[in-house]
């Protein structure tokens, strides 16, 4: 049973974004302020990723703690205690969903990079993501 109403759990799944959120945002600013450049949610890439470097071959997603189930923080190990089945469920979906994503995408040739929201409050993460990114060769570079 939830504890409000259909219209009022409606509106607050309507405000959840799936793009440009803070932590997304972020995680962009970081990057672009350490000379990286990004395309954003590539619709034609398995699980539209929020940043993809084509020419490293590597794709970011930034997960939201909860709905991914993060292994770093107590957000990720939170436990509904409404609608419980439901919500176990879609849990259990996304991080399948996660999984199969991931692997779609390593075996097309991809580096894959998930950060956490938990972690983008965390220079030393951030930096190492910059630094592992910047590793990457570029697949053809443009000489003048």
């Amino acid at each position: 049973m939830d504890t409000v109403s259909q219209e009022q759990r409606s509106r607050n799944m309507a405000a959840i974004k799936a793009k440009n959120t803070k932590p997304e945002l972020a995680v962009r600013r970081f990057l672009h302020a350490w000379g990286l450049r990004y395309r954003l949610h590539a619709a034609e890439l398995p699980g539209k990723p929020d940043l993809v470097f084509r020419r490293r071959n590597a794709v970011v997603f930034v997960h939201g703690c909860f709905w991914h189930q993060c292994p770093y923080c107590q957000a990720g190990k939170r436990k509904v205690r409404s609608n419980t089945g439901y919500w176990h469920a879609k849990i259990e979906r996304n991080k399948a969903r996660d999984a199969a994503t991931v692997k779609a995408l390593k075996s097309g040739g991809w580096k894959v990079f998930v950060i956490w929201e938990c972690q983008v409050a965390d220079p030393p993460v951030l930096k190492r993501l910059s630094r592992a990114l910047l590793r990457l060769k570029a697949a053809y570079s443009v000489s003048g």
